[in-house]
C-alpha cells in the first residue's frame, strides 16, 4: 500500500487529537513533520514510530506549563 502524505488536518483526525494540539507538537519540535511550501505534511510511518517511542506521551499543556517554567509569586503580600 502507498503511504501518502498527510495533511495536518488529517493527522490530527488520525490520531484522534485536535489541530491545536498538533501545532504546539510542532512548535516544540517534538513531531515528525515536513514542510512543503506553507504546509505541513506528514507521513504516517513517521508519526507512528514517533507515538511508539513515548514523545507522544508528553500532552500539549503539559509541555506548554513546563516551558513556561514554574509559578512566580509575588513578595510581601
Amino acid at each position: 500500500m502507498h503511504d501518502r502524505w498527510l495533511s495536518l488536518a488529517e493527522i490530527a483526525v488520525y490520531l484522534g487529537v485536535s489541530k491545536d494540539s498538533v501545532y504546539r507538537w510542532l512548535e516544540l519540535r517534538h513531531m515528525p513533520a515536513h514542510k512543503v511550501g506553507r504546509q505541513w505534511k506528514f507521513k504516517t510511518a513517521e508519526v507512528d514510530a514517533w507515538v511508539r517511542s513515548g514523545k507522544a506521551d508528553i500532552t500539549p499543556t503539559t509541555v506548554t506549563a513546563k516551558a513556561s517554567g514554574p509559578a512566580r509569586t509575588r513578595k510581601g503580600r
